[in-house]
């Protein structure tokens, strides 16, 4: 007996129906690297205007050597103490950006230098030693309010770290107030006395005497021919307009030099940590 069997119907093409085949590797490697960079590039296309004004602004350039000071300090005394010490001296360097702008002398951002601290450009002076003197004081105000937010930080934490960096950070402003150009100490007597200078310069020659630090030369070498400089021209008449200023500014002045620099001698007092060896 035969028996016919009858084929199924074949299935219906599918339009533009193609197989699927295996990526290959290489190809899905690409295309893993290709897309943060595409989405790297749309964000900077996107923000390529806010990028300029940050570039304009030298922003990059402040946190290049930010970085550059971290990595310098943390080579000795580690990237915890380091960060801290750089952040003080940023918040030191913004006294004297803040009041340079209000008085409207254009200043830069902070550049810092390791092991020499951190600069200021300004593209103009002052017009009077009242003016150069509030300039030179708003750094260790500012920097010493900064010490003092880290040492209570320190305190409510119980951290001996913080305590240390606060130590540091009120040494910092204190060895700025020294009378001699170019610390802020220097700057700031020039409003009260130019004999200070003379007291200021012989301190910092007996510190470099009993204190081999090659920092305190280099300051020595530069607020000698500064003090040079300054003394030569104090009787030309611009310079000498220059210093004239009202009785009751350099009073200002003396109390709140005097005033801060004792306020940081007590600070370092409280904050002093003995090291155990």
């Amino acid at each position: 007996m035969s028996q016919l069997l009858h084929e199924p119907p074949p299935p219906p093409e599918l339009p533009d129906y193609q197989p699927i085949k295996p990526e290959r590797r290489f190809r899905s490697l690409l295309r893993r690297l290709f897309a943060p960079l595409a989405a790297l590039t749309a964000l900077l296309s996107k923000f390529g205007s806010a990028l300029g004004v940050i570039l304009k602004l030298k922003v990059l350039t402040t946190s290049a050597s930010m970085l550059v000071s971290v990595a310098a300090y943390a080579w000795i005394w580690g990237w915890r103490f380091a960060v801290g010490f750089v952040l003080l001296l940023f918040v030191h360097e913004l006294g004297h950006v803040l009041e340079l702008r209000r008085q409207g002398v254009p200043a830069s951002a902070p550049l810092f230098i390791p092991f020499l601290g951190a600069v200021v450009g300004m593209r103009g002076l002052p017009e009077n030693a009242w003016k150069e003197a509030r300039v030179a004081l708003a750094g260790p105000i500012l920097g010493s309010l900064g010490a003092a937010a880290v040492w209570f930080a320190g305190s409510a934490l119980d951290s001996t770290l913080l305590k240390a960096v606060a130590f540091t950070g009120f040494f910092l402003n204190l060895f700025n107030l020294i009378p001699v150009v170019p610390l802020d100490g220097g700057r700031a007597a020039a409003a009260v006395s130019p004999v200070l200078w003379l007291v200021g310069l012989a301190g910092l020659l007996a510190l470099a005497v009993f204190w081999h630090n090659p920092i305190i030369l280099v300051i020595l070498l530069i607020g000698g021919a500064e003090l040079w400089r300054r003394w030569r021209e104090r009787h030309h008449p611009e310079r000498a307009a220059y210093y004239r200023i009202p009785p009751w500014q350099r009073v200002v002045v003396a109390v709140v030099y005097i005033g801060l620099a004792a306020s940081l001698v007590l600070a370092m007092s409280a904050t002093h940590i003995p090291r155990h060896f």
